[in-house]
């Protein structure tokens, strides 16, 4: 069979199942651009923590169901993008750069260049991803990865949503956080996949207990839990690299008597 004929006999389409995943962690990265557009800033952070439930779901169905496509590899980046770049980016600058804005005009400047520079760091970062992914060693990505980007952001509005009198510092905290989310994501770091975790191992029963009262700290104080979780994770990479950096620093040799 020639290859004109193997294109016209080929089924056009793209897979339902894992698509309406992608679809279902978009919609939700576009209602947080909505939510918080009407100043609802929890319900904006919720929406950036479902569209990363979807988003790591998508990819998953789409492995066991043997329904992998370039088509899909694509569709979710562009949803990572608007769930991950756009949207944590939006939610700042309507939670943060009004505020900030009352301190002068330099302030509200500073604000949303920091948003900027977020949704442009987190467009590189897919873009490196995507042109790289082939070739990238699978157990580590390198630079912060968008959706726990998205997520130390997210939770730390969620976390300030009721704070009308934040202040000068708090603000400059928040939009240096911001910041600093966007710096990694585009940074040489590795950060764990955890993809070379086993779960089918056997697993002590400690490890266990502080899963269930990591699960127990979420459901109690979600906002304060996620930030804690995934800004321990954006920093792991850059404490190991300055560790590693201090371990191999050549010492001093002893002067002489």
């Amino acid at each position: 069979m020639s290859d004109e004929e193997d294109l016209q006999t080929r089924p056009r389409g793209v897979y339902w199942l894992p698509n309406l995943l992608t679809t279902t962690a978009l919609f939700a990265g576009f209602y947080a651009i909505v939510a918080a557009i009407d100043l609802k800033f929890e319900n904006a952070g919720i929406a950036v923590f479902v569209a990363m439930f979807f988003d790591g779901l998508d990819g998953r169905v789409a492995r066991w169901t043997h329904t992998e496509s370039s088509f899909g590899k694509e569709y979710d980046s562009l949803s990572d993008m608007v769930s991950f770049g756009l949207a944590p980016a939006i939610v700042t600058y309507q939670w943060g750069v009004a505020r900030i804005a009352e301190y002068g005009p330099l302030w509200r400047r500073l604000g949303w260049v920091v948003c900027f520079f977020y949704a442009a760091a987190a467009a590189l970062r897919l873009a490196r991803f995507n042109s790289r992914s082939a070739t990238q060693d699978k157990r580590y990505f390198e630079g912060l990865p968008s959706p726990s980007a998205a997520a130390v952001v997210a939770a730390l509005i969620w976390l300030a949503k009721d704070q009308t009198t934040i202040g000068l510092p708090g603000l400059i905290l928040a939009f240096l956080v911001t910041a600093t989310a966007g710096a990694l994501m585009i940074s040489r770091f590795a950060f764990s996949s955890f993809k070379q975790v086993d779960t089918r191992a056997r697993v002590r029963f400690r490890i266990i207990l502080v899963v269930l009262l990591a699960f127990v700290f979420i459901a109690l104080h979600p906002p304060i839990a996620f930030l804690i979780l995934f800004g321990s994770y954006a920093l792991s990479a850059p404490t190991v690299w300055v560790w590693r950096k201090v371990r191999k620093r050549p010492r001093a040799a002893p002067t002489p008597a």
